[in-house]
């Protein structure tokens, strides 16, 4: 395992959690973080009918798609897929799955979807191929909150007729379905609130389960790494630093291996500071030769309302060049720009 070595030694870059809120009308809200907003003076039945013409036209204009898709945000879409359903008798799923195709199609299908059937589509996704995919696994499961676990399991079962729990039951094993079934119980703390006594106290048992035995109380790291809040783990890591010569992330790399340390280490990761975590992925997706375009979709697309502002922020910070960018040099065509739509201006 390398790459928490530059995650956690190059960019430990937290934000203050008093900064992510707003005052609205003398509420308290969250500040929002998305690159895509609500389109102003919003028309589902003029955007279906632009929509309709653009996929019959001789040429399909792929630009008029993309202008309306990257330009609305997913509930205004919901309302384009019913008017056009409504109005020509046909799906708009389907009628752009003909008219699209490759990297394009793709995109366009995954920003038609609910986020929770987005992400139920990326779990059957990952495990149906041969091999199954853990790293999307994990990734969903670590960065969703209760509410939408719980959400996402309620739609798989609808669409797929499985238990999600038990599709991973069957597809993973050992220690490692156990910390996505942990993951995936929907019973992780949200609270902003952090203990310090009992951060302490989880260190020490760390500690005393990993570097200072012989082998390692997994079960234990399972337990505190999957069910402790975001800010909660920051303060453990931080006393945990006090009591040994290493990091945390480092003792999981000495003392795990395979799909429990790769799967712990984001974990980590994700509870210091989840942008970072989805700009590393995206850079990876990047690296070297080929794209996974995968990856670029899944991000772009499932973040583009919740933090894809603070990704970008943090793709520049830790790699000295913008998100955009490096999109413009790995694609192209009108797959380059309905990503770049995603990203928003930079």
């Amino acid at each position: 395992m390398s790459a928490f070595k530059k995650f956690f030694k190059d960019i430990i870059r937290k934000g203050d959690p008093a900064d992510d809120t707003v005052r609205v009308k003398g509420k308290e809200k969250p500040k929002y973080y998305g690159t895509i907003t609500p389109y102003p003076n919003f028309n589902a039945s003029s955007d279906a009918s632009v929509l309709q013409s653009a996929i019959e036209s001789k040429d399909v204009d792929e630009d008029v798609i993309i202008a309306v898709l990257v330009k609305r945000n997913n509930e205004q879409r919901q309302k384009i897929k019913a008017v056009y359903e409504a109005s020509t008798g046909k799906s708009l799923e389907a009628d752009l799955k003909s008219a699209l195709r490759s990297d394009l199609e793709d995109v366009s299908l995954a920003l038609l979807k609910p986020p929770a059937h987005f992400d139920a589509y990326l779990l059957r996704k990952a495990t149906k191929r041969l091999g199954t995919d853990e790293d999307v696994l994990v990734e969903v499961f670590a960065t969703r909150t209760n509410d939408e676990i719980k959400e996402i399991k309620r739609v798989f079962k609808e669409e797929y007729e499985e238990d999600l729990e038990e599709v991973v039951k069957d597809e993973t094993g050992g220690d490692f379905a156990t910390a996505l079934l942990s993951l995936m119980s929907g019973n992780k703390d949200e609270s902003h609130e952090v203990d310090s006594d009992q951060a302490r106290k989880d260190a020490e048992i760390l500690f005393e389960s990993g570097e200072n035995t012989k082998g390692i109380d997994v079960p234990k790291f399972i337990d505190i790494l999957t069910t402790r809040s975001g800010p909660q783990l920051c303060k453990t890591f931080q006393h945990y630093a006090a009591i040994s010569d290493i990091t945390l992330p480092k003792a999981l790399d000495m003392e795990l291996s395979g799909d429990i340390e790769d799967c712990l280490i984001d974990v980590v990761k994700c509870a210091w500071n989840i942008p970072a975590f989805f700009a590393e992925k995206l850079h990876l997706a990047m690296k070297g030769h080929g794209t996974c375009e995968d990856t670029l979709i899944r991000v772009l697309v499932s973040r583009s309302e919740v933090d894809l502002k603070k990704i970008v922020e943090e793709y520049r910070a830790m790699y000295d060049t913008t998100l955009q960018e490096a999109i413009l040099m790995d694609t192209k065509g009108h797959y380059e720009k309905i990503l770049l739509g995603l990203c928003g201006p930079h």
